[in-house]
């Protein structure tokens, strides 16, 4: 609270104080049977107004305090909130106080408790309203077709305005997303967070050597983002409050934005699901590409190391797919020929099982 407050505070309650404490004074003395007159009536009021002044003044800027900290708190509050819930709860608190205006006639009727109860009733519905509506924001939007609060549109996505891609710090430091963003399927602006940022800056400049060197590579990766690519960025400085954790901090934003995480973190995306956060995965985009593979195909592979079981020789596709061979040791550091004998899908991606074809056919160089 400023100087200025603080003056305006004091006068305040220095004149309401010395007006409470001349006006008070004869109500008093009749209270207290008190036959006052000339001199010591005048004297009193004196003191009255005196000490009424004084209690104003030391009183006035606490109370000017704590209505200042009243009223940055809900700023903030409000700052926070999306405006989607500060809508439908203003319409609540409206409702609520239609319905106990049309309450309170027949609440002040009642001798003694009227108005009392027709006060209750006012500050229970205006709660119970806003807070109602904010919890049905959904159905409210479906119902009256006038603004939207969340969820799909009825006529569809296509419908929607295009979401905002927020970036995880996982998915920067992978570096992908550079190459997805320069093919064009990201649509929407990307959004870098602040809190984002200054992650990748700390582990940057970590005493490990591996967390600096990722650090370094995320750093890059949006260096090339901005300057390089075609598409918008933009960076989130406000702060994301109530949170410390960087997960929960992108899980708010993307509610707040109304927009969509781009992550390969497998624990942020089943919090996002749950809380209703759509998520983008990288890994899961990876896999969904990757050729078809059938057993019977036949491919040239590279064994570049043996593998777990006795006999197993591996090599790898260059999407990064494991292909493990049995009896493919004996050809390590050798390009053969293989027939695929099956497949499995895995949460980690897609193994493919193979054998040496017969008789052995070595790939040309």
């Amino acid at each position: 609270m400023n100087q200025a407050v603080r003056k305006i505070a004091f006068f305040a309650g220095l004149a309401l104080g010395a007006v409470g404490g001349f006006y008070s004074v004869k109500p008093l003395a009749r209270l207290g049977n008190l036959e006052l007159g000339g001199n010591r009536l005048f004297g009193i009021m004196v003191f009255g107004t005196a000490l009424g002044a004084l209690l104003g003044a030391l009183v006035g800027p606490r109370m000017a305090a704590a209505g200042w900290q009243l009223v940055s708190w809900a700023e903030g509050r409000l700052h926070r909130a999306p405006l989607p819930d500060i809508v439908s709860g203003a319409l609540g608190l409206v409702v609520g106080l239609i319905i106990a205006n049309l309450l309170s006639p027949a609440l002040l009727r009642i001798p003694f408790l009227g108005t009392y109860l027709s006060a209750g009733v006012m500050l229970l519905l205006g709660y119970l309203g806003a807070a109602v509506l904010m919890k049905k924001k959904d159905d409210l939007a479906g119902l009256l077709g006038f603004f939207r609060l969340g969820g799909r549109s009825e006529r569809g996505a296509a419908s929607s305005p295009v979401q905002p891609k927020i970036l995880d710090t996982s998915v920067i430091i992978d570096g992908r997303i550079a190459d997805i963003c320069k093919t064009g399927f990201v649509e929407g602006p990307i959004v870098i967070p602040g809190f984002v940022l200054e992650e990748l800056r700390h582990i940057a400049d970590s005493s490990d050597v591996l967390k600096r060197n990722r650090g370094r590579r995320g750093l890059e990766v949006l260096n090339r983002i901005q300057k390089e690519l075609d598409v918008q960025v933009q960076i989130y400085e406000k702060d994301v409050g109530g949170f410390a954790e960087v997960d929960s901090k992108l899980v708010k934003l993307a509610r707040l934005l109304g927009g969509r995480i781009i992550t390969n973190d497998f624990n942020l995306n089943k919090v996002a699901e749950l809380q209703g956060v759509r998520v983008l995965n990288i890994n899961e985009l990876a896999n969904s590409v990757k050729p078809i593979v059938l057993p019977g195909e036949e491919m040239t592979v590279h064994v570049i190391k043996d593998g777990k079981e006795a006999g197993q020789g591996v090599a790898y596709l260059d999407d990064g797919t494991m292909i493990v061979i049995d009896g493919g040791k004996r050809h390590i550091g050798e390009t053969i020929g293989v027939m695929v004998t099956s497949v499995l899908q895995t949460a980690a991606g897609r193994m493919i099982f193979a054998r040496p074809k017969y008789p052995l056919e070595r790939a040309v160089q």
